[in-house]
């Protein structure tokens, strides 16, 4: 009864949570999408752009550890 789906991401000889991985994927899925976002000047359209950052890279890391690295 072994697990297909390995419970760290191996790169080299370093092994990384897979939680740590998707945030920092989340965090870089989010500065690509503000960077999009701001030359549409969305900032004019939220209350609190910083708030707003923090929350697209929760639901980026939830999405990813979800689909990407399920555990």
């Amino acid at each position: 009864m072994f697990s297909a789906i390995p419970k760290e991401i191996a790169i080299g000889d370093i092994y990384l949570p897979p939680l740590l991985v998707a945030g920092f994927l989340g965090v870089i899925c989010t500065s690509l999408t503000t960077r999009l976002l701001n030359k549409l000047r969305w900032h004019r359209y939220v209350a609190s752009p910083p708030l707003v950052e923090l929350s697209m890279a929760i639901i980026y890391t939830v999405l990813i550890g979800t689909f990407v690295f399920p555990s």
